[in-house]
């Protein structure tokens, strides 16, 4: 395995806690929890081949901001499982059980679904220490893919735009980069509220159509194994070159720092809404405000996710979940909107301040002594 080098800056927010795991000798993982003053932290367990302390650091301090600007009772967490080559092929039912066990004391953690884990990973974390989010619905989870919960907030947060009259949906031309369950969920409900979807991408290609791509059969083709530039219902692009495409909305709904200063300035959206976690670098969201596009931040619009794992978390319905949904992402795109208006800030710079607005009021209530 490799040796651990990791290095990055806390301030007065965190991190409260970071935790270096081997549960076997294979394995190796870390547990950041950022920020305990709204609560228990809850974050994603990522597992990637390359997956690192600053990046799980980087990302825990995002869901701090996430959940706080959700207005959410949970502070923010991540972490993150590297595992040895020879292990890239077989089940990991055993290894999550390991890790479950070697998270357990860490009392103040609730781990959920990332990049490279599941609801089965929750359910195995969940069956070993009583303790997780995204469950299984037969577990009485509420499935996130299935019921499309980021998607559905995205959607939501572009629909209290068009309320305020920023953008009309529509037939406005909606890109999304990334149709894996965050985009193509987003995708399905913007055409339902008539918008029109011409170009997604995933990991091997992207494609397009003008006049609009056939969504759901797009979705089912993607279902079935294939990949989208492969569709029939349309024309086969590079990955990337839809990012610059004219358009309406795009959704960056993949990895983080897709839009740098080196493409910024080529993008020609009139609303770009985060589905990602961190998919534009600071200085590309100076750009994005310098040219008058406006950039909702991830911890805006990209929060249907946690909203539903909290629900559930909590014992409540589907039903309660999309509820919930509506109603912060209303109250919190709104509050955005206000501020960035008023104060002609950045988008970025409005969301982190009523993040901490909200861990300030409740540090206040925490014990000092």
């Amino acid at each position: 395995m490799r040796e651990i080098n990791a290095s990055w800056m806390g301030d007065e927010m965190g991190p409260a806690r970071v935790v270096f795991l081997r549960p076997t000798p294979w394995m190796e993982a870390v547990v950041v929890v950022d920020n305990l003053a709204l609560g228990p932290a809850v974050g994603g367990v990522r597992q990637t081949p390359a997956v690192s302390p600053a990046e799980v650091a980087r990302l825990a301090r995002a869901m701090t901001l996430k959940n706080a600007a959700a207005g959410l009772p949970f502070g923010g967490g991540k972490a993150g499982i590297t595992l040895a080559p020879i292990m890239d092929s077989k089940p990991h039912d055993r290894e999550m059980r390991a890790f479950a066990r070697a998270i357990e004391p860490l009392t103040d953690y609730i781990p959920g679904p990332d990049m490279g884990t599941d609801e089965s990973c929750m359910a195995v974390i969940h069956d070993e220490i009583g303790r997780s989010v995204g469950l299984p619905g037969v577990l009485g989870g509420i499935p996130l893919d299935e019921l499309g919960a980021a998607g559905y907030g995205l959607a939501y947060c572009a629909q209290t735009l068009a309320e305020a009259g920023v953008i009309s949906l529509e037939d406005a031309r909606v890109i999304v980069q990334g149709f894996g369950a965050v985009g193509t969920h987003a995708a399905l409900m913007l055409k339902r509220r008539g918008a029109v979807v011409i170009a997604v991408s995933d990991s091997r290609g992207a494609i397009s159509e003008l006049s609009g791509l056939d969504v759901e059969e797009l979705i089912a083709f993607k279902h079935a194994g294939g990949h989208v530039a492969d569709f029939p219902g349309g024309s086969a692009r590079q990955r990337d070159e839809i990012l610059t495409m004219p358009c309406e909305l795009l959704i960056p709904a993949a990895q983080p720092d897709v839009f740098t200063k080196d493409n910024a300035r080529h993008v020609r959206a009139q609303v770009i809404l985060q589905g990602a976690n961190i998919p534009a670098t600071p200085e590309a969201e100076q750009i994005f405000h310098e040219r008058g596009v406006l950039c909702v931040p991830d911890v805006i619009a990209n929060v249907g996710g946690v909203i539903c794992a909290t629900v559930e978390y909590a014992g409540g319905s589907p039903a309660q979940a999309l509820a919930t949904i509506e109603e912060k992402i209303r109250s919190n795109t709104t509050e955005l909107m206000d501020r960035v208006t008023h104060d002609g800030c950045l988008p970025r710079k409005a969301a982190i301040d009523m993040a901490m607005a909200r861990i300030r009021a409740a540090e206040a209530y925490r014990r000092r002594f």
